[in-house]
């Protein structure tokens, strides 16, 4: 059931996404492992389709939000207003209101706007006036930046990418993939022909069904070296941390889920690997200097770092 519902919701994406199947399921397996995703790339290459197309699949409740460096955190938290009428202060809830926030540009922020929408990220709910307001579940946030044209932008300090549970680049589509695009736009209202394949209520289920999926102590082992293996390579200053080795165990649950297994296997380790750690690491100067990248530390990491066998077959 699962397998067909998934399915279906990344069909339906498909629709207005087009060419970048790898992204769809990776995007989908981050929803399911209750993860916020980052998507890095350049403009216009459809990152805003992407979220809107998942909250329609997904039958989510959605909130855009153009960071600006006027945007306050209260737009995103909310914040109390007078009413004269009650004589009592009211809560308005802010953008972070719904299950699927879309923050766009969030590089175009101040840093307070920032902190603001990782702590609702963190803690799914937000504070106003010393009251706590739970978010609805599940919360999503699909946060974007562009990293080209750094002027007027606010990095986001490596602490606090160690909230998202990915980083993924989209890219630009194939020479068959932009003729498809081309020949598919019928107009402003393409998203009105995503379908909704599930609701919050199966989401949630899903969720809470990935602490099934069975993860072996010698998977558990080779998470863990892995991840430790950042933390002693030569040009990384600060390698991932243990949010960062929690949130790849999440992932391989989703991900083993749409290979429609009820275990992890070290190959589903080794597919997001890259995407849940690179974002994690801080490179040393002399990196940079020689062309190391984090995604070069990573991949010789998997290739030193051996995989343990399954055993028996199941």
């Amino acid at each position: 059931m699962i397998i067909q519902q998934s399915e279906q919701v990344m069909q339906e994406v498909k629709k207005v996404f087009i060419g970048k199947d790898e992204i769809i399921e990776k995007v989908l397996m981050s929803i399911y492992a209750g993860g916020h995703i980052l998507l890095e790339d350049a403009p216009g290459v459809g990152k805003t389709t992407l979220a809107l197309g998942f909250s329609r699949a997904l039958g989510l409740s959605y909130k855009r939000v153009q960071f600006t460096p006027d945007t306050m955190p209260s737009d995103i938290t909310g914040f109390s207003i007078y009413n004269k009428n009650t004589g009592e202060f009211e809560y308005k809830p802010g953008a972070a209101n719904c299950h699927l926030l879309m923050g766009d540009e969030i590089n175009r922020t101040s840093p307070k706007t920032q902190a603001a929408l990782l702590e609702v990220m963190e803690e799914g709910s937000v504070t106003v006036d010393g009251i706590t307001h739970v978010l609805p579940k599940p919360f999503i946030c699909i946060a974007t930046q562009n990293h080209y044209g750094s002027a007027g932008t606010q990095a986001l300090p490596d602490s606090q990418l160690d909230r998202f549970m990915v980083r993924l680049s989209i890219g630009y589509p194939g020479r068959d993939s932009q003729v498809a695009i081309l020949k598919s736009r019928r107009g402003i209202s393409d998203i009105d022909h995503v379908r909704p394949m599930m609701d919050r209520d199966d989401v949630k289920e899903i969720q809470d069904y990935l602490y099934s999926i069975k993860i072996t102590e010698d998977i558990l082992y080779y998470i863990t070296d892995l991840c430790a293996a950042t933390r002693q390579a030569a040009m990384v200053e600060l390698g991932v941390s243990p949010r960062g080795v929690n949130a790849l165990a999440h992932l391989v649950r989703a991900r083993a889920i749409l290979r429609e297994r009820d275990f992890v296997t070290p190959e589903d380790v080794q597919a997001v690997f890259i995407d849940v750690c690179a974002h994690r690491l801080v490179m040393r100067p002399q990196a940079k200097i020689e062309g190391v990248t984090a995604v070069d530390v990573l991949t010789d990491i998997l290739m030193k770092i051996k995989a343990p066998s399954l055993g028996r077959k199941r």
